[in-house]
């Protein structure tokens, strides 16, 4: 006799029991739970923003200007999630968080790889950063193919180009393992695709979008970390807020804030 097949549920599509199962606090303290769930669910909205990012590019490299304008918005929407997460995240007190911080040992949001991988697909290249994974390990190895791939810059100046605009050759042909760094050529260009108006104007100004919101990221970051631990040196290792401190005011598309006084 065949047994018949088990129906598709919610709970079977999503795994929802298995997901139930991944929260295992460390200590009896209540407010561990949010602290987990919060993080888990921000490991899951980056594996769905490299997801994007990996669409987004593709659609620049072919030229598909009016897609990748739907695909930025859906970026930036979850870089506001992201965002706004903070908010319930800062519904812990100080104490509340010291209840339990000892459990976590080394452990620190500083280590997510995938948050990482991100950066690298921006552009926002580190080469310094892979030292912090070991050596042979499965998350090195991401990073370590992330680094040497092409990046969003490279996709948004591939399409600028089919575009007609006049990049120099050598942004196009730059070490893509560096950080992007400013071209007065590619300024140049960017200034005439501005005046120009049009779709490719609309791109840029969504690119903009998008390194503004991970700079709001980050602010917002910065100021959950200090009003919770204060000067307090992260549980990674880090300086904590000191070293996230470091990290504002510095977007990843720089030629794009150059251009601002030009316009």
């Amino acid at each position: 006799m065949t047994v018949p097949p088990t129906p598709l549920t919610y709970a079977t599509y999503l795994k929802v029991d298995e997901l139930l199962t991944l929260q295992e606090p460390l200590s009896n303290e209540h407010d561990e739970m949010l602290f987990i769930v919060i993080h888990q669910v921000y490991e899951l909205w980056f594996k769905q923003m490299l997801h994007e990012v990996g669409r987004l590019q593709r659609l620049l490299e072919v030229g598909s200007g009016l897609a990748a304008l739907g695909a930025l918005k859906r970026i930036l929407t979850i870089l506001k999630v992201l965002v706004s997460q903070i908010d319930v995240l800062e519904t812990m007190t100080p104490l509340e968080f010291l209840s339990f911080r000892d459990r976590l040992e080394s452990g620190s949001g500083f280590q997510s790889f995938q948050f990482r991988e991100f950066e690298f697909a921006l552009g926002h290249k580190q080469p310094a950063a892979l030292e912090r994974y070991p050596a042979g390990s499965a998350h090195r190895a991401r990073l370590e193919r992330r680094l040497a791939a092409p990046t969003l810059w490279d996709g948004f100046l591939t399409f600028l180009a089919r575009d007609g605009a006049a990049l120099p050759a050598e942004a196009r042909a730059r070490d893509v393992t560096q950080p992007i760094a400013l071209s007065p050529a590619v300024q140049a260009a960017l200034v005439g695709v501005y005046r120009a108006g049009g779709l490719a104007a609309q791109v840029c100004e969504r690119m903009v979008d998008l390194d503004e919101g991970v700079q709001e990221w980050r602010y917002r970051h910065v100021k959950m970390v200090q009003r919770t631990i204060g000067t307090k040196r992260g549980t990674g290792g880090s300086d904590g807020a000191a070293y996230l401190l470091r990290t504002l005011n510095q977007p990843v598309y720089p030629d794009l804030w150059a251009i601002r006084a030009e316009l």
